[in-house]
């Protein structure tokens, strides 16, 4: 089991079907968080302990755990317990969430929730028994995907073929290749079929598109310029020599050693090492401002347009 997390959070309850049904139309209505509102909460709840704040955080995220939950209907088991793993793996992210960092919380959550979620599927599948290495983990949740890519969606065993192809993709020997797809293998149903015997809902019902939509595309469109651009304007505040070693340690692909630059610059690799630490200290600072600021003057329009309403 997940460890808990002490984040409380007004989480309303998971039971059986029509509970799930009214759970997923209750965590519609938190609302999303804007960038801004979401750093402000975060640094309350990460220097003040404020559990008010780690509240909102986790309510305006239910919807992302839900969603991710739901790719993980295919392994037999109910949406609702997967829905709570993946709540608890929520908290989690929330607890250990750095808002300085630059990046969303729903990048970093979804991990959590994942990780969380996936660890509930191996124990409830008992996979223990057959061992639970980062390859057979990969093989477990992955094997149905190949197969869908390979056509192999009929019952049996896979072709030697398949079974080789699927065992050099993921890296794993072909007998576990073998054996895993035996343990998965059930009979396929008609999507039209009913979910229970006496209901109308039927399992296409629960089909979830997994590509993110043309809104989540833009806001991450948009983040990525706006982290760029803060960036950008971060560096200006270092000085020549700060800027260079701190871009050829930490922001190109093939970082340039401690020795490199204490070469080029004629100092000790100490000293390199100190100026790079500095500069990255004086980036945050720098990055920090402009997010406090931009929120600050999205509360001030905000107030001005209630204002002149």
């Amino acid at each position: 089991m997940a460890a808990r997390s002490n984040v409380p959070a007004t989480i309303p309850a998971l039971g059986g079907e029509q509970s799930l049904n009214r759970y997923l139309a209750e965590i519609k209505k938190f609302p999303i968080l804007q960038p801004e509102q979401e750093y402000m909460l975060a640094k309350r709840f990460q220097e003040h302990g404020d559990t008010e704040a780690a509240a909102q955080l986790v309510t305006s995220h239910l919807r992302l755990v839900a969603k991710i939950a739901m790719g993980y209907r295919g392994y037999g088991l109910p949406v609702s317990e997967l829905i709570s793993e993946g709540n608890i793996g929520l908290m989690q992210g929330v607890k250990k969430f750095e808002p300085d960092r630059g990046f969303r919380l729903a990048t970093y959550a979804m991990w959590w929730i994942r990780a969380s979620i996936q660890e509930y599927i191996l124990r409830s599948w008992s996979l223990v028994k057959m061992g639970t290495t980062a390859a057979q983990k990969k093989l477990f949740f992955n094997l149905r995907k190949l197969k869908g890519q390979m056509q192999a969606i009929e019952e049996g065993d896979l072709s030697p073929e398949q079974v080789t192809k699927i065992a050099t993709r993921l890296g794993v020997p072909e007998e576990e290749v073998v054996n895993m797809n035996r343990r998965l293998a059930a009979p396929d149903s008609s999507l039209n079929s009913p979910v229970k015997a006496e209901g109308d809902m039927e399992w296409q019902d629960w089909l979830v598109d997994e590509s993110p939509n043309q809104e989540a595309r833009l806001a991450d469109s948009q983040e990525l310029g706006q982290r760029k651009h803060m960036l950008a304007q971060a560096l200006k505040t270092l000085t020549d020599r700060e800027r260079h070693i701190i871009v050829e340690r930490r922001l190109v692909d093939e970082p340039k050693t401690l020795e490199d630059l204490s070469a080029k610059y004629g100092i000790s690799r100490e000293r390199v090492r100190q100026i790079e630490v500095r500069a990255f200290d004086k980036l945050q600072k720098a990055m920090k401002n402009m997010v406090v600021d931009a929120a600050n003057e999205s509360s001030r329009k905000a107030v001005e347009h209630a204002a002149a309403r």
